[in-house]
C-alpha cells in the first residue's frame, strides 16, 4: 500500500468559514511571531547567564546545541503526529513545550539542567515549525506560497523585536532569567489560543493509513532528496551568515560593535522585508524560478560583499532580500506533490533545515581555525552553489510534476 494518493483518494477538505479561516491563520502568524521571538532570545541574554554562572563560552555553546538537537528531533517526530491527530495539536504541544522549557531554563542552574531545558524548548520550536507551516498549507489551498512567506514575516518580526527587548531589560537591571520569565507569557497565550480554538478533524481515508515503510519510501524520493539538499544548505547559508557575520567584520573589514552588529540587524530586516515583497510574486513567477532567480543573485551578493572593495561589504546584509523566499517557496513548493502524510514529509524537510543550521555555523567555525575567518566565511557562497545544483536538478524534473509551472 503505497501512502501517495490519486487526487480522488486524497483527503476530504474541511471547510471554513472566512472568519474562521483567518482567525486560524492570524494563530499561525502569532507562533511564527513567538517562534522568532524565543527562538534569538538565547543570544542576548547568553552573556549574561555565562557570567552569572561562571560558565566558560564552550559549555554555552553546547548548552545551545541543546536546542538545535531539540529542534531536529520535533520536526521529525510532530510530523508524524500531524498526519495522526493534526495540527492544531502539535501546536499545542508546542507551546506546552515552550511554557514548560523557559520556565524550567529561568530556575534551574546547573549544566545538564539548562541543557534539558532547551532541548525542550527546542522541542517547542520544531513543533512551530512544523505546525504553523502545516497549518497554512492546510487552510490555504491557493497562494499557499503567498500565505508561508507572510508566515515567515512574523518570524522575522520577533527575531527583530526580541534583541531590542531584552537589551532594555538587561539594561534596566533586570536578570538573564526575568527577561525568560516575562516571555514564558507569550508561550502561555500560545497554548491557550490553540487549546480553545475549533479545528475540524479531516476525514481519513484507508488510502492515508500510516505505515512506516511506506512512509520512508515516499519520503525519500529522488525528488524530495533534492529539496532535502535544497533546505539543508539553505538554512546553513542564513545561519551561516548570521552566526558569523559579526566576527567577519570585526576581524577582516575592521568594522567597530556598534557597525558589525548594525549589519546583523541590516540582514534580518533584509528578510522580513524580502519575504513581505516575495508574498506578492511567487505565485506569479512560479516557485522554482523564483528560488533559482533568488539564489544566483544571492551568490552575486555575497560575493561582492566577501571579495569586494569594504565600500561594497554592504552587500552581505542584502544577501537577506534574496535569501528571504528560500525556505517557505521551497516548504510551498514541496506542499504542491499531492502526498496524503503531507506532515510527516514536511517534518523531514524541517529536519534537514535543522541539521543544516547545525552544520553550516559549526563548519564555517572549524574552518576558520584552519584557513582564517575570510574563506571560512566564504563557505556561504559554497553552500548557496549547492542550493543552485540543487534547483537545477528540480527544473528538469520540473515537468513530472506540477511544478513543471515553475
Amino acid at each position: 500500500m503505497s501512502i501517495q494518493s490519486a487526487e480522488p483518494q486524497a483527503p476530504a477538505r474541511r471547510v471554513f468559514s472566512p472568519a474562521h479561516l483567518w482567525l486560524l491563520t492570524i494563530g499561525g502568524f502569532y507562533a511564527f511571531f513567538v517562534f522568532g521571538f524565543v527562538d534569538n532570545l538565547k543570544g542576548p541574554t547568553l552573556p549574561a547567564l555565562l557570567s552569572d554562572l561562571s560558565f566558560s563560552y564552550g559549555q554555552g555553546g553546547a548548552i545551545l546545541f541543546a536546542a538545535y538537537l531539540g529542534f531536529m528531533v520535533a520536526t521529525l517526530l510532530t510530523g508524524v503526529l500531524a498526519d495522526a491527530t493534526g495540527f492544531k495539536a502539535v501546536l499545542l504541544l508546542a507551546g506546552v513545550s515552550l511554557t514548560v522549557g523557559l520556565t524550567a531554563y529561568s530556575l534551574v542552574s546547573s549544566f545538564w539542567l539548562l541543557a534539558a531545558a532547551l532541548f525542550v524548548v527546542g522541542l517547542g520550536l520544531g513543533a512551530i515549525e512544523v505546525g504553523g507551516n502545516g497549518l497554512i498549507v492546510d487552510l490555504h489551498n491557493t497562494n499557499r506560497g503567498r500565505y508561508l512567506n507572510l508566515l515567515a514575516v512574523f518570524h522575522g518580526v520577533g527575531s527583530l523585536v526580541v534583541p531590542l527587548f531584552a537589551a532594555q531589560l538587561l539594561r534596566t537591571a533586570f536578570t538573564w532569567r526575568q527577561v525568560y520569565q516575562l516571555s514564558i507569557l507569550l508561550a502561555v497565550g500560545m497554548a491557550l489560543f490553540f487549546l480553545f480554538v475549533r479545528y475540524p478533524r479531516r476525514v481519513r481515508t484507508t488510502a492515508a493509513h500510516l505505515e512506516l515503510r511506506t512512509l520512508f519510501a515516499a519520503s525519500f524520493t529522488q525528488h524530495l532528496i533534492w529539496y532535502y539538499l535544497l533546505v539543508a544548505v539553505y538554512v546553513a547559508a542564513e545561519i551561516g551568515i548570521a552566526s558569523w557575520i559579526v566576527a567577519y567584520l570585526q576581524q577582516v573589514r575592521g568594522f567597530d560593535i556598534g557597525v558589525s552588529s548594525l549589519y546583523l540587524s541590516l540582514f534580518f530586516a533584509a528578510i522580513m522585508l524580502g519575504r513581505l515583497l516575495g508574498s506578492f510574486v511567487v505565485e506569479r513567477i512560479g516557485y522554482l524560478l523564483v528560488m533559482l532567480t533568488a539564489t544566483v543573485a544571492a551568490i552575486l551578493c555575497l560575493s561582492i560583499g566577501i571579495f569586494g572593495p569594504p565600500a561594497l561589504t554592504i552587500f552581505v546584509p542584502l544577501t537577506g532580500l534574496f535569501f528571504s523566499i528560500m525556505f517557505p517557496t521551497a516548504t510551498a513548493s514541496v506542499s504542491t506533490l499531492r502526498a496524503v502524510n503531507m506532515g510527516a514529509i514536511l517534518g523531514v524537510l524541517f529536519t534537514f533545515g535543522g541539521l543544516g543550521g547545525a552544520v553550516g555555523p559549526w563548519l564555517i567555525g572549524a574552518a576558520a581555525d584552519r584557513v582564517g575567518i575570510e574563506l571560512a566565511f566564504a563557505l556561504n557562497i559554497v553552500f548557496c552553489g549547492l542550493m543552485l545544483v540543487a534547483l537545477v536538478a528540480l527544473r528538469r524534473m520540473a515537468p513530472m510534476t506540477e511544478e513543471g509551472r515553475g
